[in-house]
């Protein structure tokens, strides 16, 4: 049974969040079934507009995602055919958690993939398609359908509201939160741990630290895995695959630097003897168990 409910404030298409990717996996690595998570879209755009007014082309938000390689996420660097918003493919996400709660998190990682690896324009219902391809068993077409039904728009605006409550709290206070269209609301991504009534914040992108020293004040009991001691065993854990600084961060120990090169240079082994498969993902790959 979960002691710590962990409420994730994030958007599909926002690259601080794809970023966090190799924390949060330690986190899952770290404490599994011990951290109960709740996915809240955020919705940073409902149409193009805004962002096509404030000068964002499709190349300057190719060529701006580049500065986020130092956290070692894969990326590509070719510019989609226009600017897109984010609304519909979270909308995709909050379908998913009405229909296949259990693939919520895939459908959000598939997103972020698509968005940050590809030239899919994901407010495009074919190019959400073919994201969600890689959902092994999602029931894609059914949850095309239910983007526009009323109890997902419903859901969708709810966590638009409650992502927009941060004014006054400690991810405003650290100026962590954004105020963009209205209320002051949380930035992707945000991650809220409570237990036992006590409720601790780390607004938006954090380094594992922060989020380690939460759980540890909101509850020592824990059992506190240990890093995996070869790629083999992070991607045991986790099916859906894991890229290269995922895997590194995961075998890192007491939050120390992932080594990257060790980590790939292992990967590489697990595939040249059959153990491991590897699937190119933007500038690097998706590594899973054979």
């Amino acid at each position: 049974m979960a002691a710590i409910s962990v409420t994730h404030y994030t958007d599909p298409g926002c690259p601080w969040a794809y970023s966090a990717s190799p924390s949060l996996a330690v986190l899952r690595w770290r404490y599994g079934a011990q951290l109960d998570w709740r996915l809240v879209t955020i919705g940073l755009a409902e149409d193009a507009r805004r962002y096509v007014e404030h000068g964002y082309t499709p190349a300057r938000m190719a060529a701006g995602n580049l500065r986020f390689r130092r956290y070692g996420m894969p990326f590509v660097s070719e510019p989609r055919a226009r600017v897109a918003a984010t609304a519909r493919a979270c909308r995709a996400i909050v379908a998913t958690r009405l229909l296949d709660p259990a693939r919520e998190h895939e459908v959000l990682r598939a997103l972020q993939f698509g968005w940050f690896t590809t030239t899919l324009v994901l407010d495009e219902d074919a190019d959400i398609a073919r994201a969600l391809e890689r959902v092994s068993g999602l029931d894609v077409a059914k949850v095309l359908a239910a983007i526009d039904d009323e109890r997902t728009v419903a859901a969708y605006e709810a966590d638009r509201r409650e992502t927009r409550t941060a004014e006054g709290g400690p991810t405003h206070f650290q100026g962590k939160a954004r105020q963009t269209d209205g209320p002051v609301r949380y930035s992707a991504p945000s991650l809220v741990f409570e237990a036992d009534g006590r409720r601790l914040e780390a607004g938006g992108f954090q380094p594992l630290d922060a989020y380690d020293v939460l759980v540890a004040n909101l509850d020592s009991t824990l059992t506190r895995e240990a890093p995996a001691e070869s790629p083999l065993d992070a991607l045991e854990r986790f099916p859906g695959g894991l890229v290269t600084q995922e895997v590194a961060a995961i075998m890192a120990h007491n939050n120390e630097m992932p080594d990257r090169g060790a980590a790939e240079a292992a990967l590489i082994a697990l595939v040249a003897d059959g153990t491991a498969r590897r699937t190119a993902l933007g500038d690097d790959a998706l590594w899973q168990t054979a």
